[in-house]
């Protein structure tokens, strides 16, 4: 389990790697120094992961907008006809609409890819550090709630551009 502020009583009663004594403000200045470092390498691990999770918000986002904007596109040029307010033309603007939403579905499947596959190397960097002896042990990265949310909106956009294509669901 890895420590942060939240968890500062959980990790002070966390056991200590018995192959290397406690370092405290009493110990050696290099050890101190070493035990530092060790702890800001450790610490980089999930600035960096954070950073990866706002870099697919922000994935997010696009995607969102593009997918809502296509089908916003999909239902007003399908909904204009029937009010009288817009004759019918021979082609069909809901291309559009599927254009964008097919285009927001594209860039959130790409996005959640990069993201497990950096994760993975990210893992596997700390993993290679921790037995080389230069950062000290800890558990597995926590589940990315960001990660879900985007598979989550994916579906979502996968059912849009369902109803669009086939003029199926709540809206076709």
């Amino acid at each position: 389990m890895e420590c942060g502020l939240a968890r500062a009583e959980h990790c002070r009663a966390m056991p200590q790697d018995v192959s290397q004594p406690r370092v405290t403000a009493a110990s050696e200045s290099g050890h101190i120094a070493t035990e530092l470092a060790s702890r800001r390498t450790g610490m980089s691990f999930q600035r960096t992961r954070m950073s990866l999770d706002r870099t697919l918000l922000s994935v997010i986002r696009t995607s969102l907008a593009l997918i809502g904007f296509g089908f916003a596109i999909d239902q007003l040029f399908r909904r204009l006809p029937q009010s009288w307010t817009l004759p019918g033309s021979g082609r069909d603007p809901g291309n559009l609409g599927a254009a964008l939403v097919a285009l927001g579905i594209l860039l959130l499947g790409l996005g959640i890819v990069y993201h497990v596959r950096f994760i993975w190397g990210l893992r596997d960097t700390r993993s290679e550090m921790t037995a080389d002896g230069l950062i000290r042990g800890q558990g597995a990265f926590p589940p990315s709630l960001v990660l879900i949310t985007a598979g989550l909106l994916l579906l979502l956009g996968l059912g849009a551009i369902v109803g669009i294509l086939f003029h199926a669901g709540p809206f076709g």
